[in-house]
């Protein structure tokens, strides 16, 4: 029976631990850090136990399949959390420094400006799905690996977006951004022609969102490239054919849709480039630290 934790759980304890660790450095400044600490505290615990009980010879399949998903279940509560702390760490955005950024690269204007000619009911509603598609290409790549029985190309994929979800709320601590739909709508001339079922889905994820300060960098830029990079690189030719259209149509949505700058855009790119090379030897040392075979890890193709 083995009880070692997997990369991609030592990976996530790593990071709970670093929000905890922030949560405590400014918990003169936050409202509710003991509440914070403890969440934080319950995360690492439930890590721990249900890989415990997974490790078991005779776990019953939703032990091993809940392990196996959870790091990618818990993102969202880490999300949110940082709603939580942001705010009180930094006293203003960054969104200024974005726009000129923005401004500049495109000769003077205002690239969410820019694109109102090309406004339409459907264009909008189309680029809306795309636009929340992020997060499920991610469950469904792990889905399909899981179903394979493919652990290794599953543990990498899994380890990969994961390093890309958490890189990105990096990006938001050091540099909080509200975007464009909240600081240029001033400068915008008309709507989005948003229909009924988009502007419910707009509202309900402003709703969902405890942490509004998530422009810089695009981690749905990011999530969304690493994604289809995994299924490339392990030959999932149905699943990439279908990705590849969604993520094109993702990275429109961003700027079309006023949730990110350009700039935003650029830096989820480069995070994707960074994630790609940073990936493998974390995967191999947090592989040795768990206790598996080094020759499981495939590095970037």
């Amino acid at each position: 029976m083995r009880r070692t934790l997997k990369p991609v759980d030592l990976l996530s304890i790593a990071f709970i631990a670093l929000l905890a660790a922030v949560t405590l450095a400014a918990s003169t400044r936050l409202p509710h850090a003991g509440r914070l600490v403890a969440r934080f505290a319950a995360l690492i615990v439930s890590l721990i136990l249900i890989n415990w009980y997974a490790s078991f010879p005779k776990a019953p399949t939703w032990a091993r399949t809940v392990h196996s998903f959870l790091p990618v279940l818990i993102v969202p509560v880490l999300f949110n959390s940082m709603g939580d702390i942001i705010p009180w760490v930094w006293p203003c955005t960054f969104d200024d420094l974005l726009i000129r950024a923005d401004f500049r690269l495109f000769g003077g204007h205002h690239p969410t400006v820019l694109l109102e000619r090309f406004v339409h009911p459907l264009l909008t509603t189309v680029l809306q799905f795309a636009y929340i598609s992020y997060y499920p290409m991610a469950i469904v790549l792990g889905a399909v690996l899981f179903l394979k029985k493919n652990e290794t190309a599953f543990d990498e994929a899994i380890f990969g977006i994961i390093l890309c979800f958490y890189l990105s709320y990096v990006g938001y601590l050091l540099v909080p951004a509200v975007g464009p739909r909240f600081t240029l709508a001033h400068l915008q001339t008309r709507d989005l022609a948003a229909g009924p079922l988009v502007t419910s889905i707009q509202e309900t994820l402003n709703a969902l969102e405890n942490t509004k300060t998530d422009a810089f960098p695009s981690g749905h830029t990011a999530v969304a490239l690493m994604t289809l990079y995994y299924a490339r690189k392990f030959r999932e030719r149905v699943l990439t054919a279908l990705l590849l259209p969604a993520v094109t149509g993702l990275i429109l949505s961003t700027v079309y849709l006023r949730y990110h700058y350009v700039v935003d855009v650029l830096a989820g790119i480069a995070l994707t480039v960074l994630t790609v090379y940073l990936a493998p030897p974390l995967y191999a040392w947090s592989s040795r630290s768990a206790g598996k075979p080094r020759d499981q890890f495939h590095g970037p193709a």
